[in-house]
Formats: structure tokens, C-alpha cells, sequence
């Protein structure tokens, strides 16, 4: 087994390089899902830089690590269940994978970064044996009510090996969002391999960084993620801890995301698909392979920066009233950068009642349930959650009724028609 890379700050979290070459600098901002009570509104919040580097040497881009992820982690303000289009997502997903690898009630599922168990309770339903491992407790109890088992775990070799000694082995593994989110990359993966059974299969998501880069989708850009994937270099990684990637499929969930699976190397019973030789020479085709690839970025971000601005403060000049909808994590990214606050936006409004009634974090622009908009009837409302725009203007739509438009930030400025 390979020895831990011995990591300091500044560099490489997966091959220990110096960090030297800027993708972005967005400035600094706190952390995206610190969401403010009304009691914290007088106290100070911490910012951190947010600053974007790519590897020279491997091709990982990630932030530097700030804070820890118990700090992020362990009592978290997102619920995956309140989003219609996460949860076709994933019932969809169980489907394909009980009919591809024949998943029945003699098959074990661990998921791990289960959430509220919005997934894991398709398999649950279907008689298959599951196991979530979740560090947020306030989340993982809300899988626990609905019969999921879950771990209030972080996921590493250190859990892996102790859920080994216990018996237990993944014939699927899942690993959906959560790879972005650990700052200990070769830890993480060294536990995947581990608790995967000899035949087993792993099922990893994420956002593709080739569609971040053509797309603009920088403000998936913020602290709780530590790393952004390219096929190249997921590939790497996996195969450095004795995991190959024998498929691929190209997603549209989150702006745009990869499934990869995964085997054990010696598990020669599934072999490697056209579709991954297929992407692999896509990115390369497409500069992922070269630092130089990454520099030009920075110029377009700052363009959406301005775009925005532009159009809100003409708005705002012209007395229209201004607000938003949705309080991800990804829009406290985008309204920190561009310096949006409550003068420019009077409120944002969204499904989960755990935000509601609460302030983003450094813009401090109020939280309401989206019933907001009827009593308002504003003129126009930014889509924070653009990933969920075809979902959020369907549910919306009675704010057409007053005249009131939708207006999108990524992948540049636009009213929806």
C-alpha cells in the first residue's frame, strides 16, 4: 500500500506538489452553508480566501483546506429531499443499477454521504440491505426516522477497515457528491477499496470540470469543495488505490456531473467500455491535459461578475423590486463574489424549512418559503439554484402571472423566455 502523502498547506492534497498556478481567485467569503440565525446577525463571520489552483504536475484543481471538514460537516443546513429533480435522480439510479448488477436481498449497498437517505430508501423499499454512512447527525437522523441505517460517521480507511472486521462488504458502493467534498483525497479512495467486495461495484459522482470550465459554473466553486474532477484525472487517482474506472456516463444533474464506475483491478470480469476511452479523448481534445488549458478562465468569471451587476443595479435604478430564488450553496459563492447584498436584493426564498427564517451567509439577505413571491409580486427573480431552473420556473410559474420574469446567472446573464 502505498504511504500517506505527507500534505502541507499549499500543497497538493493528492500527490503533494507545490500549488503555484491561479484557475480563479474569487476573493474571499465564509463558508456557503453557514447560514446565519436572526440572533447571529450581530456577530462576526469568518471569511475565508477562495482561491483556485491547479497542480502542475497531477492536474488536480482545488482549493487550499481552511477549515476542517467536522467544522462544515457535522451539523449541515442541506436536505437532498427537497428538490424533485434529486429525488427522480435517484430513484432512477437505483433502478438501472438493481437491473444491471442483479442487486437483490442477499446484496449489501453502502452509500456514503447518504444525506437525509433520500436514496437509500429506494433500496430499502425494494428489499435490499443497505447501509448509509452520514457525518451530519442532524441529517443522518432524518434517514434514521425513515428507516434507513445510517452511520454518524466521516468515511476514511480507518471506518473502512472497522466495517470490514464487522463482516461487511459493498457489492455497490456509492459515492454520489461527496468525493469534492474531502480534503483527505488519498484517505477516502484507499476506504473505497477496502470495503468494496472482490466483485463489487463503485459508482462515484460528481461535477465534471470540463463542464464547469465550458459553462462558466463557477459558483460551484466554494469551500465544502475541495476539489473539481476531470475523467483524467479521477481516472489517476482511483487507479493509484487499485480501482479501475471501467465506465463512464455523462450526467445533467448539478450543471452537469460524471458517473464513474469502478472495480477492483484484479476483477477482470468487467471489462473497460468504449465510453471511457471515448471521454478520456474528449478532455484531452479538449486542453484538460495542460495547465495553460485552465489560465483563461479567470477573464470569464470576471465578465459574469460585471454582466450581473450591470443588469441588477440598472434594475434596481429603474424601481424595480429584485429577488431571488433558492439559497444554495453555489449562489452564497456567486453573490460573496460579485459583493450582492440586500441593497441590490431585497430577499431570496426557498423549499427547506431548515433555511427558512435564516440569512445567507456574508450577503445577509433574508430567507423566506417561496409563498413569499405572491405576497410581493416581484419584478424580477434571479435563479440562485439554476440547476433546478426547468423544476423551479414549473412550480413558479404563477409569477408570470404579474408580469414578473426569471432571470438566470450562469452560464452568462439571461431572462428565461
Amino acid at each position: 500500500m502505498d504511504a500517506p502523502i505527507q500534505r502541507d498547506q499549499g500543497a497538493c492534497r493528492f500527490c503533494g506538489s507545490p500549488l503555484e498556478t491561479t484557475v480563479v481567485d474569487l476573493g474571499v467569503s465564509p463558508l456557503a452553508n453557514a447560514y446565519l440565525r436572526p440572533e447571529q446577525l450581530r456577530q462576526a463571520e469568518t471569511f475565508y480566501p477562495l482561491h483556485v489552483f491547479v497542480c502542475d504536475d497531477c492536474l488536480l484543481v482545488q482549493l487550499e483546506e481552511f477549515e476542517s471538514p467536522q467544522a462544515m460537516f457535522s451539523d449541515y443546513a442541506y436536505f437532498s429531499s427537497y428538490s424533485d429533480t434529486f429525488l427522480a435522480h435517484a430513484k432512477a439510479y437505483c433502478e438501472q443499477m438493481s437491473q444491471r448488477f442483479g442487486l437483490d436481498r442477499g446484496s449489501q449497498v453502502v452509500e456514503i454521504a447518504s444525506n437525509d437517505g433520500y436514496l437509500l430508501r429506494n433500496f430499502v423499499a425494494a428489499g435490499v440491505p443497505v447501509l448509509g454512512v452520514e457525518p451530519a447527525a442532524n441529517v443522518a437522523q432524518a434517514a434514521i426516522d425513515q428507516g434507513v441505517p445510517t452511520l454518524v460517521e466521516f468515511f476514511g480507511e480507518g471506518l473502512a477497515r472497522e466495517l470490514r472486521a464487522q463482516g461487511k462488504a459493498a457489492d455497490l458502493l456509492l459515492a454520489n457528491n461527496v468525493l469534492a467534498h474531502v480534503p483527505a483525497l488519498n484517505d477516502f479512495v484507499r476506504g473505497t477499496q477496502l470495503l468494496l467486495a472482490p466483485q463489487g461495484v463503485m459508482t462515484v459522482e460528481f461535477p465534471h470540470l470540463m463542464r464547469l470550465l465550458d459553462l462558466n459554473e463557477f459558483d460551484t466553486i466554494y469551500h465544502e469543495h475541495f476539489s473539481y474532477f476531470s475523467l483524467l484525472v479521477a481516472e489517476r487517482i482511483f487507479a493509484t488505490h487499485g480501482i479501475v474506472v471501467f465506465d463512464v456516463e455523462e450526467l445533467d444533474i448539478h450543471g452537469g456531473s460524471l458517473r464513474l464506475y469502478g472495480r477492483h483491478r484484479e476483477d477482470t470480469s468487467k471489462p473497460v467500455t468504449p465510453r471511457v476511452e471515448a471521454l478520456r479523448a474528449r478532455e484531452i481534445e479538449r486542453g484538460l491535459d495542460r495547465v495553460e488549458t485552465y489560465l483563461p478562465f479567470a477573464e470569464q468569471v470576471a465578465r459574469t461578475k460585471r454582466e450581473l451587476l450591470t443588469f441588477l443595479i440598472e434594475k434596481k435604478s429603474q424601481g424595480k423590486q429584485l429577488v431571488a430564488y433558492g439559497a444554495p450553496a453555489k449562489g452564497n459563492t456567486l453573490l460573496n463574489y460579485c459583493g450582492v447584498g440586500p441593497d441590490l436584493l431585497d430577499y431570496t426564498v426557498d423549499r427547506s424549512p431548515h433555511k427558512q427564517g435564516c440569512y445567507l451567509p456574508g450577503s445577509r439577505i433574508p430567507i423566506h418559503g417561496p409563498e413569499r413571491l405572491r405576497e410581493t409580486q416581484p419584478d424580477y427573480v434571479l435563479i440562485l439554484a439554476w440547476n433546478l431552473k426547468q423544476e423551479i420556473v414549473e412550480s413558479m410559474r404563477f409569477v408570470r402571472e404579474w408580469g414578473g420574469r426569471f432571470v438566470v446567472p450562469i452560464p452568462r446573464v439571461a431572462l428565461v423566455e
